[in-house]
């Protein structure tokens, strides 16, 4: 019996389309995943066409999207009915962080940037806008997925690329700028153990939205190996978002 590939979607988000970076893989348990797409939002005519082509060829498809896809309950529940000049009764970090930021901070001592005070909120915004015209233009529903046993259409899951390098081992920073291929090149080279990279290495290597579309892919995997690790909270975490990030004892 032929065995039918998954298809990882990584999509690094930006507000510009043209720091947007895309990747797609095709992954059949028990081998490693054949990147077969890179590309930027700027070398397409229209971002979510290409996601949807790409979906609409999956047998069953997981987009790992690396933007916050949800904010925090706190924030929502104290600022409803807010007015100017009041007094707000919680303190600034449990307004603005939501339980996963907490929980990436505290496994790899790296908070990601807070949806509720920071500019990533714009990407957040962008991301689930996007997200949604990928289900209008398909006519799935595209749920957020937190089962990996579950999965038997197109899903998402919310992943952030800094965490899945610290959890690999990996190199996670200084590689975002143009003049740091040199990073870039070795964080590639410890990617290529894991995921079958492109035949044309040099646009990955030349621009780290690039890279960063692949390292959502690598999330992606490992939620699918079920080596990602999972919310305490699941109710919070339904409401807020959930970042899903391997373990690093699971590192061989």
């Amino acid at each position: 019996m032929k065995l039918q590939p998954m298809t990882l979607i990584g999509i690094d988000c930006a507000c510009q389309s043209k720091h947007v970076g895309l990747a797609r893989g095709l992954w059949v348990s028990g081998r490693r995943p054949r990147i077969t797409d890179v590309l930027l939002g700027s070398e397409v005519r229209d971002i979510v066409d290409q996601v949807v082509a790409w979906v609409e060829r999956a047998d069953r498809c997981l987009l790992a999207l690396d933007a916050p896809l949800g904010w925090p309950e706190t924030m929502g529940r104290e600022l409803t009915g807010h007015h100017a000049g009041n007094g707000v009764r919680v303190e600034a970090n449990r307004l603005f962080r939501r339980e996963t930021d907490r929980d990436i901070y505290q496994r790899f001592r790296k908070m990601p940037l807070e949806v509720g005070a920071d500019r990533i909120a714009r990407t957040a915004v962008a991301a689930l806008r996007m997200l949604d015209e990928i289900r209008q233009r398909t006519g799935q529903s595209i749920p957020l997925s937190w089962d990996p046993a579950k999965v038997s259409s197109t899903v998402a899951i919310e992943v952030y690329p800094a965490a899945t390098l610290l959890a690999h081992g990996f190199p996670s920073g200084g590689y975002k700028k143009p003049d740091q291929r040199k990073v870039r090149t070795e964080i590639l080279a410890r990617i290529e153990t894991i995921l079958c990279p492109p035949k044309d290495r040099e646009p990955v290597l030349a621009n780290a939205d690039r890279l960063d579309a692949m390292i959502c892919i690598l999330a992606a995997l490992d939620f699918f190996n079920g080596c990602a690790v999972p919310p305490a909270d699941l109710p919070t975490a339904r409401r807020e978002g959930w970042i899903w990030v391997r373990s690093r004892e699971q590192i061989a």
